[in-house]
C-alpha cells in the first residue's frame, strides 16, 4: 500500500525536475518575485525546492512539496557529526581571533536563528512602497484631482517604483564584488535581464521626462498591485478585515497574475507607439523615444517578460502585415530595416 501511494508522487516528482522551467515566462516571473538571501539563491537545493513549489502551482496542484527546513535540518546535523574536540579546538582560535566571541556569537546566533525576520522586513518594506505607489499611481490618474497634484503623484509614482526596484535587486543581487570594469560588467549582465532592473529603466525614462503619460501608469499599477495582494494573502489571512473586504480581490490578483501581465506589456508597447506618436508634437524628445524603444527591445528578449512581449508583437504583426502589403507596400524597405535592427 505504501508504495502504491509513493509511486505516483516519485512519477510527479520526476516530471518536476524534466519540466522545461527556462522557457515558461511564468517561472522568471515567479523566481524574480522570491524574496531570500544573495547566498541562498545560489544553491541548487534551494533552486530546485522553488521549482517544484512553482510546478506544484502551475502545472501539477497534486504533487506534494517537502518543507526545505528538513533537508536544510539533514544537511547541518551532517555538518556536526566530527566530535567535540576537534570543533572545541576550531572554537578556540576563532575567539582569540575576534576579540570580541561573546557579542560575535550571540549575533550570529540570533541571525542564523531567525531568518525570517529578515525575510519579514523586506516583505514589510516591498509592501509598504508598493502600496503607496498604487495609491499615488490612482491619485494621479483620477479625472478630479487638480492638474498640479496629479502631476506631483505621476512623478511620485515612477519615482517609488524604482526606490522598490533597486531595493529588491540589492537584496537578491547584493552589490558588486569590486568597482572595476571587470566586476561591474559581470554584476550587470547578471542583473540587467531582471524583471526589477527593467522596471528601474521604465521609471527613469518617465521621471526626468516633462511628457506627462497617464497611460504608463498602467504597468507599475499592476506591479504593485501584485505586490501588495501577495503580501496581504500571506500575512493577513487570519483578519477579519481582510476576510471581509480585501480577500475575494487579492485571490483575484493571484490567480490572475498572467492577465495582468498581458495588459502591462500591451500598455508599455502602445506607451512606446504613443512616444512616436508625440514626435510631431512640440512636446517631442528624441532622446527619450529612443532610449525607450531600446527599453522595448530588452523586453522583447529578456526571459522575464520575453513572452508576454513576443505574444503581443504577433498579434500586431498578424494585423498590420496584411495592411502594408495591400495599402502600402513601400513601407516593406523601413520595416524590414526596423526588425533587422530589432532583432540584432
Amino acid at each position: 500500500m505504501g508504495e502504491e501511494q509513493e509511486d505516483p508522487q516519485k512519477l510527479r516528482r520526476i516530471a518536476a525536475a524534466a519540466y522545461d522551467y527556462e522557457n515558461d515566462p511564468r517561472w522568471a516571473d515567479y523566481w524574480s518575485n522570491i524574496l531570500i538571501p544573495p547566498q541562498m539563491s545560489s544553491r541548487p537545493d534551494v533552486v530546485d525546492h522553488y521549482k517544484r513549489k512553482f510546478y506544484q502551482r502551475f502545472i501539477d496542484s497534486d504533487l506534494i512539496v517537502e518543507p526545505m527546513s528538513s533537508g536544510s535540518s539533514s544537511q547541518s546535523a551532517r555538518q556536526s557529526t566530527p566530535s567535540s574536540a576537534s570543533s572545541t579546538t576550531n572554537e578556540q582560535p576563532r575567539s582569540r581571533s575576534t576579540g570580541y566571541s561573546t557579542g560575535s556569537s550571540s549575533a550570529s546566533a540570533t541571525s542564523a536563528s531567525n531568518p525570517a525576520s529578515l525575510r519579514w522586513d523586506r516583505q514589510t518594506v516591498q509592501f509598504s512602497v508598493n502600496a503607496w505607489v498604487f495609491v499615488v499611481a490612482v491619485l494621479a490618474i483620477f479625472p478630479f484631482v487638480p492638474r498640479n497634484l496629479s502631476n506631483r503623484a505621476y512623478r511620485l509614482s515612477f519615482v517609488g517604483t524604482a526606490c522598490s526596484s533597486v531595493y529588491s535587486l540589492y537584496s537578491l543581487y547584493g552589490k558588486p564584488r569590486a568597482w572595476n570594469m571587470q566586476a561591474l560588467q559581470v554584476y550587470f549582465q547578471t542583473i540587467i535581464v531582471t524583471k526589477d532592473f527593467i522596471y528601474f529603466i521604465y521609471c527613469l525614462t518617465f521621471v526626468t521626462s516633462h511628457l506627462y503619460l497617464k497611460f504608463a501608469l498602467i504597468p507599475i499599477m499592476c506591479r504593485a498591485l501584485e505586490h501588495v495582494a501577495k503580501f496581504l494573502r500571506r500575512n493577513f489571512s487570519r483578519s477579519s478585515l481582510y476576510r471581509k473586504y480585501l480577500e475575494e480581490p487579492c485571490v483575484w490578483v493571484e490567480s490572475n497574475t498572467t492577465t495582468l501581465s498581458i495588459l502591462s506589456s500591451q500598455s508599455e508597447i502602445g506607451v512606446g507607439f504613443l512616444l512616436l506618436i508625440s514626435l510631431l508634437s512640440w512636446q517631442r524628445n528624441i532622446i527619450q523615444t529612443f532610449m525607450y524603444w531600446q527599453l522595448l527591445k530588452l523586453m522583447y528578449h529578456a526571459p522575464a517578460t520575453a513572452g508576454y512581449h513576443q505574444s503581443a508583437w504577433a498579434k500586431i504583426g498578424r494585423s498590420v502585415n496584411p495592411l502594408v502589403q495591400r495599402y502600402a507596400p513601400f513601407l516593406n524597405t523601413p520595416l524590414s530595416a526596423a526588425q533587422r535592427w530589432w532583432f540584432r
